[in-house]
Parts: C-alpha cells; structure tokens; sequence
C-alpha cells in the first residue's frame, strides 16, 4: 500500500485536560499522525470536526453538556464517513453497543492507550474497524439478551443508590407491589440472583453508573 501523502489528523475529545496532553504527546512523537485539535465536550467535538473534518476522531463517553454518544450519532448524521473510536474507561457491553449503533467503528479502552492507541488511529484511517476482543466477546455473550424497559433502569438506578422499596416506590410514584414486580423482572433479565447482584452486573456492563 503508498504511504499516505500527509500524515493522519486526530481530533481528541475528552473532558480531563490531562488525558487530552498524554494522547497528544504520544501524537507527537509519530511521524504519520499529527493532532488536529481538541475538544471538551460533544458540542464542541461536532464544532470542530465540521470545522476541521480530522481523518480519526477519539471521542470519550462520559462527559458533561453532551456524552460521546449522542456527539457521535450527530457527527455521522452530517458526515457519514467520519471514523470514531469510543475512548472509555468502561469495559461494559451495553456502552459499546450504544456506541457501536451510533456510527463508532472503534472501541479504546484507557487502560490500553499505551498499547492501542496508534495501532487504533493507523486502523482508523486505513478504513478498519478496531473493536478489542474483549468487548467483542462481551458484545457476543448478551447479543440475545433481553433489554431493561425504562421504568426497570429507574428502579435499579434508585436500587443502586441503596434505597429499599418503600422509598423507590413513593419516588416513582408507583406502589410498592409493583417496585417488587419490576425488581423481581430486573433480577431474572440480568441473570442476577438478587438485587444487590443485579446491580453489580448493572455497572460492570454500563447499564447504569453510580
């Protein structure tokens, strides 16, 4: 394959000023890639790849004003071919499903940056996907699961915050029978064997965040 005539443009997307350096300065140090810009947050990621249109955008999940997500969802609406890795702290199958739905065709994991990070914007750029066995295992594992309704990820959420049924029941305004009802469906979708475990499973697969 011809070398590319320029080198790779990155934009960074990342709330932690300081993850934004260390990306950038293993950027640096390559003589194909450069960076193009950084942003904050997803309003100011979509400023900027329209403004810019970088070859790989690294986009982080969790931040505030708007989440990598619905930044990523917006961005590919507008420019179909934009190449977007999920840069996340979570190993969990749902996030990188959402992510995957909506337009990314990446998957970073922090703890692997050292290791992954070139290898994923050169794979990027040259028109590849780069999911992490891991996450592909975990997406393959729960592909026939059944989903969690929203009122479930209500209650679970107020389960996961240690209140008992009583008080989820008057915050939902919902009776306490049907708090029962909803828990006892939430335990038996995630395979849990009770509420405590339920919400244990809930955040190591990114269904909720405590």
């Amino acid at each position: 394959m011809p070398p590319r005539e320029r080198p790779i443009r990155v934009l960074v997307v990342d709330d932690h000023p300081l993850l934004r350096e260390g990306i950038a300065a293993v950027i640096e140090r390559q003589a194909d890639i450069e960076l193009a810009a950084e942003a904050a947050n997803g309003y100011e990621a979509i400023e900027r790849f329209r403004a810019l249109r970088p070859d790989v955008t690294l986009m982080d999940l969790q931040m505030p004003k708007m989440n990598g997500i619905n930044a990523i969802a917006a961005i590919r609406a507008e420019f179909p071919d934009a190449r977007i890795a999920v840069l996340t702290t979570y190993r969990g199958d749902v996030q990188a499903l959402h992510a995957i739905k909506a337009g990314a065709r990446g998957y970073l994991l922090k703890s692997m940056l050292r290791k992954e990070l070139i290898a994923t914007i050169r794979a990027l750029a040259a028109g590849k996907r780069c999911i992490p066995p891991e996450i592909a295992s975990e997406l393959a594992a729960h592909l026939g699961d059944e989903s969690l309704s929203a009122r479930e990820l209500d209650v679970l959420r107020s389960a996961a915050l240690g209140k008992p049924n009583k008080a989820i029941a008057a915050e939902l305004r919902l009776s306490e029978e049907t708090i029962k009802v909803h828990m006892k469906s939430i335990i038996a979708k995630l395979s849990a064997n009770n509420r405590t475990h339920a919400v244990t499973i809930a955040v190591k697969r990114g269904i909720i965040h405590i």
